[in-house]
Order: structure tokens, then sequence, then C-alpha cells
């Protein structure tokens, strides 16, 4: 029975269609054959010395099935890092605290109504000194050390932690299969439910986060997302920690990957020593 399958899968030929594969670096798209899948491979500045690049499916936005329209190769050192949880939780919780403002409000003794009579004289009555019954010793007094409106809980969180952040979290949502690359941000119509039904079809939700590299957004998107409050577009400079956890799935043009690549590679191996000099204080 074993040689009668040996037999058959030799016999067997597969055919497949030429998958096309796009390069970041010579902007030009190479056609591969079934046989071997050879990827255009990219030259980073800083290419990676230990680790393979990862390879990921550009997919279609033109109909709501999906389509496999070539490879993209993405930096293992920004794409597929060990994911730090202590450092995306410390960058959730600085974006979270550096827009907060305290409005609490206590008052003090000199803000509370009354109390402007001393309460008994100073002496022979052989009770305690006091001047005024709005010491924050008495009920009804003022506040001693209490919280003062407008209190801003703003901090820097130090570079390389969001730097590292970054890479973790982008890390994790390619691991977990959550991060998508597309061509661009073209759809063929506004309507809302033809990307609510894109969205459906290719398991991206609930909740969606496109990222392009520009600010400007193509119209049919942006008509669209309008009326899906869980679907959000956002630049590429805008990219954040909180915003990609806060979506389910995260959506990068090429365009976007490559600057996202560019500028992390740039920042993790530029030596800022001389430029933090002058801000660090001196400490005896």
């Amino acid at each position: 029975m074993a040689s009668v399958l040996i037999t058959a899968i030799k016999r067997l030929t597969i055919t497949a269609a030429p998958t096309r594969v796009y390069s970041s670096v010579t902007n030009s798209v190479a056609t591969v054959s079934n046989s071997s899948l050879d990827v255009t491979k990219k030259e980073w500045m800083f290419p990676p010395a230990y680790t393979k690049p990862r390879e990921v499916w550009i997919e279609n936005m033109d109909s709501v099935e999906e389509k496999k329209l070539g490879l993209f190769e993405l930096h293992p050192t920004v794409f597929a890092s060990v994911p730090r949880i202590d450092l995306i939780h410390r960058n959730v919780t600085w974006q979270r605290k550096y827009r907060w403002i305290s409005w609490a409000h206590t008052k003090t003794r000199a803000e509370v109504r009354g109390g402007g009579k001393k309460p008994w004289p100073q002496k022979g009555l052989g009770r305690a000194r006091h001047g005024s019954i709005r010491s924050p010793l008495f009920r009804g007094g003022g506040v001693i050390h209490g919280p003062r409106s407008g209190t801003t809980h703003f901090y820097m969180l130090p570079f390389h932690q969001r730097i590292y952040g970054l890479t973790s979290t982008l890390s994790a949502k390619l691991a977990q299969d959550d991060l998508h690359l597309i061509k661009n941000l073209e759809l063929p119509s506004d309507e809302p439910e033809f990307l609510k039904d894109l969205i459906e079809n290719r398991n991206w939700g609930p909740s969606v986060l496109f990222v392009d590299d520009t600010d400007i957004a193509p119209r049919n998107i942006t008509v669209a997302t309008d009326a899906l409050p869980h679907v959000n577009i956002m630049p590429v400079y805008g990219l954040n920690v909180y915003s990609m956890l806060k979506h389910d799935t995260l959506v990068l043009t090429l365009a976007a990957a490559e600057r996202i690549e560019e500028r992390i590679l740039l920042l993790l191996h530029a030596i800022t020593k001389d430029k933090e000099a002058p801000f660090k204080l001196d400490q005896v």
C-alpha cells in the first residue's frame, strides 16, 4: 500500500501561478517560479546579523475576497524582536498619564470661609491656644497638603524605552497574526458595508487600525471609516503603543512599513550621548 502511494505522489505534478515579490529598495517586481520562492533581498542600512528577515504576504483591498499580491520582507530587529511586556506596560502607563490633568481641589485655611475671630482668649481659660476655628485642627477647617486643581501627571519616558516599546508591540502583533500589509489604502467604494464585509471576511477585527505614510488618506476609505467607530486611520508619525493595543488588527501600507523600519533602525543605531549630555543633571 505504501509503495502505491509513493508511486502516485511521484506522478503527481502541481503547477502554480507565478508569485510577485515586491522590493522596497529597487522598486521592482520580481517574478519567481513555483520550484523555489526567491524573495528579492532588501538592502537595509543596518542589515540583520543573526536572524532572517520575516516574510509577510501583501494583501489586496480592491475586493472582499483575499488575494495574495506578493511577499514583503520585514526587518527582524523591528518586527521580530522579543516582546518585552514590562516595556509595553510602561509605555501604556506613560501615555495614559501624560495627558491626564487632575482637577481635584481642596482649600487651605486661608481660603475657607469664616474664622476671622479668635475663638477664645489666649490665656485664662486653661484651653489650648488657637487663633482661628478654620485651622486644620478644627472640623470644617482647611486641608493640609491636599490636592490642588490643575495638577499635571506628565513625565518623560526614557528614549530607548519608547523605541523598544514600539518594537515589542509590532513584534507581538506579527507573532499573533494581527499585522497585515496592503499596497495602499485605495478602495473601490466608499460604502461602509464594503469595508465591514472585507474586515469580517478576513477576520480583521473587531477593531482595525490602518496606518499610512502620510496624513492625507484617499476619499473612499475616509468616508467608509466615518461610519465605523471601531475602524481608524493614522499616519505613520503618530503610531504609538497605546493605539496598537487598543485595536485588534494593525494594517500597514508598504510605504508605512518601510518608513517604520527606516526610522526605528536609524534611532536604534544612532549615537545620542553627545546630544543628551547637556540635558543631564550633575549628581554630586
